[in-house]
């Protein structure tokens, strides 16, 4: 691991790494998250009852809208041509949804941060469609589980 900052020059101001020298690869990553709420939210969830409509369904697709404006929304990320998304939310016992994004890129520049980005709007949008039911809802450990390609290699984490 590196103990340089590689988005600051060396006088310390904000830049957007060159990734124009990197050669071309094949990249992907997978973020993870979860959502924990009431039993009865995710039995609505489960049973499709919620107001605003398939919860799991509109949380997938933002998902994946988001893993594509991630470079509008994170200063220093580059925009990248995503050649695949996909979002998985699976009900995980009585009470938690379960969120797994992975997007894979033929790039200079990896896609932890339209993983990250996919996975934390998924959630973000489960809270929101279930919000008038359960404040209490937590979003939790948002973090990066896999990613391939690129000069550091493969990476894998729990």
């Amino acid at each position: 691991m590196s103990d340089k900052l590689t988005h600051f020059d060396a006088e310390g101001r904000a830049v957007m790494v060159d990734v124009g020298g990197k050669p071309v690869t094949d990249r992907s990553a997978t973020a993870r998250a979860r959502v924990v709420m009431q039993p009865a939210t995710l039995a609505m969830i489960r049973g499709g009852t919620a107001k605003k409509g398939d919860v799991l369904g509109v949380a997938r697709l933002a998902g994946i809208m988001a893993a594509k404006r991630t470079a509008d929304l994170i200063p220093l990320c580059h925009p990248l041509p995503i050649t695949n998304v996909t979002i998985e939310l699976e009900p995980s016992g009585e009470d938690t949804v379960e969120i797994a994004a992975t997007v894979k890129t033929t790039g200079q520049t990896g896609v932890e941060m339209e993983a990250l980005t996919a996975a934390s709007v998924a959630a973000l949008t489960v809270y929101d469609m279930c919000k008038a039911v359960d404040r209490g809802m937590r979003i939790e450990g948002l973090r990066v589980v896999a990613k391939s390609g690129g000069k550091s290699g493969d990476f894998t984490q729990e």
